[in-house]
């Protein structure tokens, strides 16, 4: 596992990523029809192609316990977001367009752009593999619930959207393939594998991008929001602790490690993109996502030190 030195300093790309985005924005080369057209891009085309590259690998009797365990972290911590964001809705003195977008920052990370590049960086390929197995279950939800969440109220309800997207028909091919007794050739591997890894610095240059696109009055507005605050604390910092029960079960740290880090993701950029197509308050949404983003930079290391930290005492 890397030091806690070593992380940051394999992180330091990725926050130079985002500074070019930033400048781009700056600049003029970037714009917010540009920031759609990156999303798109992503949502529709790289990471697809990332998640279909990453589960071309080898049924194992190994491979189906670390299977498990991931799936089982996984409906775990989903669980408990969706319990804990419901509960913290209803509580919450928000106006009905906010009230969508302040649940949906607490359930949903960016476990797909940021959260490859964090696996990534921790365990090579191997991390892509078991962040993908372990993001089954949460791209069925973000694209169902997360979309019935700015649609509930709404007279009827596009179930096609809600199931045939491209999240879900890429996870659900690569399980396919995964359990054939036949692979993709290897010109359809290398073309995914491309494509795919365009997701981390693309990802990455988004978030510059958008950072930069944030207004002063805007900032000031949205920074006195105390939801806003408790959404990002709950994200980054409190569902990831509820994973710490598994340390009792002896679950494989390498699998714990990258469940932990991905559940510490800031709320996902999709959550604006879900706001502004389905009648939620985009603007209140952008900047949920973007405090989230700020705020990990200094969360996940915190994290990621404070696993090193607590390895010896279950492993050892």
């Amino acid at each position: 596992m890397l030091s806690t030195g070593a992380f940051l300093q394999a992180m330091f790309p990725l926050y130079l990523m985002a500074l070019i985005g930033f400048a781009s924005q700056k600049v003029g080369i970037l714009n917010s029809q540009a920031n759609q057209v990156i999303t798109q891009l992503m949502l529709y085309i790289t990471l697809p192609a990332l998640i279909v590259y990453s589960l071309n690998t080898t049924i194992s009797k190994e491979f189906l316990i670390d299977f498990a365990w991931l799936i089982t972290m996984s409906i775990f911590i989903l669980s408990i977001s969706v319990l804990l964001a419901a509960w913290l809705r209803k509580k919450a003195t928000l106006p009905i367009k906010q009230k969508s977008v302040y649940e949906s920052l607490i359930i949903f990370g960016n476990q797909g752009f940021i959260g490859f590049a964090i696996s990534y960086i921790v365990m090579g390929q191997q991390g892509i593999i078991y962040l993908t197995l372990f993001n089954i279950f949460y791209l069925l939800l973000i694209w169902t619930y997360g979309i019935y969440l700015f649609t509930k109220s709404q007279q009827s309800v596009d179930w096609k959207v809600l199931i045939f997207n491209p999240g879900i028909l890429s996870t659900l091919l690569g399980l396919v393939i995964l359990i054939l007794p036949f692979k993709w050739p290897s010109p359809f591997l290398d073309t995914f594998e491309s494509v795919g890894k365009m997701t981390i610095p693309l990802s990455m240059i988004l978030i510059g991008s958008l950072l930069a696109d944030i207004k002063w009055y805007e900032l000031r507005q949205y920074s006195k929001n105390m939801y806003l605050w408790i959404a990002a604390c709950c994200k980054l910092l409190v569902l990831p602790m509820f994973l710490f029960i598994f340390l009792f079960l002896k679950v494989p740290y390498p699998l714990f490690i990258i469940a932990t880090l991905a559940s510490a993701m800031p709320s996902a950029s999709t959550i604006s993109v879900y706001a502004q197509k389905f009648g939620g308050d985009a603007n209140f949404a952008s900047f949920g996502v973007l405090l989230s983003i700020l705020l990990c930079m200094l969360t996940i290391p915190l994290l990621y030190s404070f696993l090193r930290w607590l390895y010896p005492f279950f492993y050892l």
